[in-house]
This record gives C-alpha cells, sequence and structure tokens, in this order.
C-alpha cells in the first residue's frame, strides 16, 4: 500500500520531496476498519510533519482512498512510549466534505495575512469558542471561501460533518423563506442541531433586511451554547450602517480579520504550484507575465485552466505563439468589482446629469428617465433586491423601484432605441 500511494504522490511531487518526508514514514494500514496508522521516527520529524506536511498529506491520501477512512499518528521515541506508558493515538477522519482543495495548505501565506491564517487555525482546533464569532473579511478573489471552508474540512476531521452548516447568506435566507416556506420555528430548530455554523457572502445581508433580527436569534444560540460561528464578507462588518443594532453588537464580540489580495509574490507562488500540479511547461517569463497581468485570482485561475485544456485537447507543448494568442483572446476585466455607484455614474454621466440627481427626488422628466434606467440596469447586473435599490437611490420605497424596473423593461420591448441604449450602457458599466 506504502509504494502504491508513493506512486499516486509522485503526481504532484518529486522523488527527492518523497525521499525527504515520505519515505521515513512507517504504515499500518487496516482496510477492514479503514484505518492507517502513520509511525514517525522521532517526535522532531513529528513535530515537523504536523506544521508542514499533513494538511497536503491528508488531501492527497483522500484522493487516494476515498471518503470513510481515518488515520493517526505516533511517534516511536516520545518521553512516554519509552517509559513503556501507552500513549492513546489521536484519531482523524481524512474526509474533505466541503472540497479537497480548500486546505490550509494550498492557502498561500505571505507576511501581510499570516494573522488571519494563525487566528483561522486557531479556530479549526476547537480548543474553545475563544473566537466566536469569528470574522474574515476580504475584497473579490483575496481567499475568503478558500479559508472559511479549510476550517470546517478540519474541524469536520474530529467532528461528524453532518454537525456542520455551510451556505451563503443566500442560502440561509432560502432555507427560511423556501425550504420551511417561511415558519421561521421550524427553520429555526432545524438550524439549531447544527453544531458549526459557516456563512460565506455575508455582505448580502443587505438585501435581506428583513432577515437581520431572525440572525440575532441565531446568533443567540450558537453564541450562548458555545458553538463555533464563522462568517465571510467583503467589507469590515463594523463599517456597514444598515445593520440592526442588536446584531452589529453581536458581530463586535468575536474575532474580526481581514485579508489581503494577493501581491505578485502571492500570484507568482499559486502560479508555480498549479503549474506543477498540471504538469504544464511555462517559463519564468511566463508565469511573471500571468502574475502581473492577472491580479484578480479568480480570473488567473480560468486563464490556468485555459493552459491547461489547451496542452490536454489541442497539443501537449504550449510554443510562446501559442500563450500569447490564448491571453490576447482572453478578457481581462471581471464585473466582480461592479457596484450601484459604477452603474450611476455611467448613467449620470450619459444623460448629462449629477449622480445626486439620480439618487435624490427631483421629478423633472429627463431625470426621472434617467434615474428609472439606472434602477432598472442595477436590477438586471446585480440582481440585487428591490429594498436594497431603493436605499442605494437614496431611501426610495422599493415600490418605487419595482414600478421603475418595470416600465422601462416593458418600454424596452417596444422601443428599439432603448433597448440598443440599454446595451450600451451596459457594456460601458463593464468596462468602466
Amino acid at each position: 500500500m506504502k509504494e502504491s500511494l508513493r506512486q499516486h504522490l509522485l503526481l504532484t511531487c518529486t522523488d527527492k520531496e518523497l525521499k525527504r518526508w515520505y519515505d521515513p514514514l512507517s504504515f499500518d494500514y487496516s482496510e477492514e476498519n479503514k484505518r492507517l496508522t502513520v509511525g514517525f521516527p522521532h517526535a522532531f520529524f513529528a513535530r515537523w510533519f504536523e506544521s508542514d506536511i499533513q494538511d497536503r498529506f491528508e488531501a492527497q491520501l483522500n484522493m487516494f482512498l476515498g471518503n470513510g477512512y481515518v488515520v493517526s499518528y505516533k511517534d516511536s521515541d516520545s518521553p512516554e512510549r519509552l517509559r513503556g506508558v501507552q500513549v492513546a493515538d489521536v484519531v482523524k477522519r481524512i474526509d474533505f466534505p466541503f472540497g479537497q482543495e480548500f486546505t490550509f495548505d494550498t492557502f498561500l501565506i505571505n507576511k501581510k495575512n499570516y494573522f488571519p491564517i494563525a487566528s483561522a487555525k486557531e479556530v479549526a482546533k476547537q480548543s474553545g469558542s475563544l473566537f466566536n464569532p469569528f470574522i474574515i473579511c476580504g475584497p473579490g478573489g483575496s481567499g475568503k471561501t478558500h479559508l472559511l471552508k479549510s476550517v470546517a474540512n478540519e474541524i469536520a476531521k474530529k467532528h461528524d460533518y453532518s454537525t456542520i452548516f455551510m451556505g451563503s447568506l443566500d442560502e440561509l435566507n432560502s432555507l427560511y423563506s423556501i425550504r420551511f416556506k417561511g415558519d421561521p420555528f421550524k427553520a429555526r430548530n432545524h438550524l439549531f442541531e447544527y453544531n458549526f455554523l459557516f456563512i460565506d457572502d455575508f455582505h448580502k445581508i443587505k438585501e435581506h433586511p428583513h432577515f437581520q433580527q431572525e440572525l440575532v436569534n441565531i446568533f443567540n444560540h450558537f453564541y450562548d451554547n458555545k458553538k463555533q460561528m464563522v462568517l465571510a464578507c467583503r467589507e469590515k462588518v463594523t463599517s456597514y450602517d444598515f445593520l440592526d443594532d442588536n446584531l452589529q453588537s453581536r458581530l463586535g464580540w468575536g474575532l474580526i480579520v481581514t485579508l489581503k489580495e494577493p501581491d505578485l509574490e502571492i500570484r507568482v507562488g499559486y502560479i508555480q504550484r498549479q503549474v506543477r500540479a498540471k504538469r504544464l511547461s511555462l517559463s519564468k517569463e511566463q508565469i511573471l507575465t500571468l502574475a502581473q497581468r492577472f491580479t484578480d485570482f479568480r480570473y488567473l485561475q480560468g486563464i490556468l485552466l485555459k493552459l491547461f485544456a489547451f496542452k490536454e485537447l489541442v497539443k501537449q507543448d504550449l510554443s510562446q505563439k501559442d500563450f500569447e494568442h490564448i491571453l490576447a483572446n482572453t478578457e481581462e476585466k471581471t464585473t466582480d468589482d461592479l457596484t450601484p455607484k459604477k452603474i450611476l455614474s455611467v448613467v449620470a454621466e450619459h444623460f448629462s446629469v449629477h449622480v445626486k440627481d439620480l439618487t435624490g427626488t427631483k421629478r423633472h422628466q429627463h431625470i426621472a428617465h434617467a434615474r428609472q434606467v439606472a434602477m432598472f440596469l442595477c436590477r438586471q447586473m446585480l440582481n440585487t433586491s428591490y429594498p436594497a435599490l431603493g436605499r442605494a437611490f437614496g431611501g426610495k420605497d422599493h415600490s418605487t423601484v419595482l414600478y421603475s424596473v418595470k416600465k422601462i423593461d416593458q418600454l424596452q420591448e417596444d422601443d428599439f432605441e432603448l433597448k440598443q441604449l440599454l446595451k450600451t450602457l451596459k457594456n460601458k458599466c463593464r468596462m468602466s
């Protein structure tokens, strides 16, 4: 079994690396019990393995064996063993219910993000709800979801993952409104059966203002019962002026950390790791070109996938000409950072009005029409809720927004010029 696993590891590690950390290990494998006991040559090796190798090893072990297996570790010369004392091995599941790619090992760390990662690891140890809630903030592409799921995967090694709720704010809201048909008591009782609560995209609470009081109830239960909560959102929750006072004060009871956008060093490191894993042959100059050109991590992942697909489906050798052609046909701009503010700016410029006119109360026909167009574009391009749009447009009632969106939608069906204008404005918004 050890040699078969070694061959599997050679897909992502070099032979030299395996000689350093894999070959010294001893294995006691039981297929019947679905258990692997890993022995270390000495205690110093064990501590080094735990801090530098273990996450990666367990992720690859899961890929090799599949779900349902457990692993334990022991070192032969620990003081207790040398004195003849029986030492209970720590048994861990090696399942990754939230994705094998989401581990602390695969999260590239630099000095800027050392504190958030170290804090997340402490939360994952579950030695107590010291940081509750634990809130991860950061811009799009900074790795919030990766870190959130890494904590959940680590906790799942010691706890049944059926006790972990993982979902976005939208999914949590849908649990109440759709699955339990608006019955808050049934939804609440279902949610309270979980021991861990992970909520991604928490910033979307702005689109569900009616749900804030229910979140206070959820928070109280999990906090009072020392059940860990982990949230991820784009900005610091302390800056959200739309939050209910009770909810905002409770969020401040925990630890809030902020991830910085991946810098050039991190992007180069990520590309190098992906190139090794996918056996993609890129020069140092090509790797640097990708890291400098694609600052958005999601887009960087996309272009690497394109290069890998070309290698697999078209031809093995990727020439410089092929590389440049693929980059030339790749859009660099994403719409992740598109906001109502940008749409308002584009519409105001086109109609030669001030942004404050669009968010104000003036009812001149020209301004009212521009305002309705802006509301329609925000709804179409951002899928923002009507109450949230009302707030973005200076505190308008949601019924006013609904009327404006429907009016423009109906007009553009029979007005070719308006339809073309809307297309033009959408393109401007994406390019701005």
